[in-house]
């Protein structure tokens, strides 16, 4: 039996991450696959992208988180929800950032600087980090990264792999994604008592 250090699990991202990823089996072979899949992945991202930013638009729950000045833009900000198109410069500038991660996904070594920009990701859409307007409930977030891993699914089983190819990559974004949720859920938790 492995000895876990709950409290380190709360207070070390990259021993949390390592817990994580070694509970449920992401490994080398995972991030090999992961990488394996970017020729194929990265010429779809644009239309991924828009995707999910024309299902977020359909929801007032989603869409009203873009409307404060999302940190790092500097443009003209809409004062209303009906101003807030998805053609706007703000979601433009959103929409890259979402283009970005992505990419980092099929593209970046899954190092200590990988598991820092993951576990912002989920810092980021709190007060914590960037914009102390910007507040997404944790339903929002949960909602989303679910559309994004179906939309990924399809997207790979579109993609005529072999079965052990398409399975092995099906499985390691699968894992990803769940140490992904985790390290956006970790931001909208309280402390814990040990």
């Amino acid at each position: 039996m492995t000895h876990v250090d709950e409290p380190r699990l709360e207070a070390d991202t990259q021993y949390r991450f390592g817990y994580v990823a070694g509970f449920i089996g992401f490994g080398p072979d995972d991030v090999a696959a992961i990488h394996a899949a970017a020729p194929k992945l990265a010429p779809l991202v644009p239309a991924l992208v828009d995707a999910v930013y024309d299902k977020l638009h359909q929801q007032d729950a989603t869409w009203r988180h873009f409307l404060p000045r999302q940190h790092g833009y500097t443009g003209e900000v809409p004062a209303t929800l009906a101003g807030l198109t998805t053609d706007h410069p703000q979601i433009a500038f959103r929409k890259q950032h979402l283009g970005r991660y992505l990419a980092a996904l099929v593209t970046r070594p899954y190092d200590g600087k990988m598991v820092e920009y993951l576990d912002m990701v989920g810092k980021i859409h709190t007060p914590k980090a960037g914009s102390k307007d910007l507040d997404v409930p944790l339903v929002q977030m949960n909602a989303l990264l679910g559309f994004v891993a179906d939309a990924l699914t399809a997207t790979i089983l579109g993609f005529g792999l072999d079965r052990e190819t398409e399975a092995k990559t099906l499985r390691a974004f699968g894992k990803l994604l769940w140490v992904q949720n985790d390290l956006i859920a970790r931001h909208y938790q309280g402390p814990r008592a040990a």
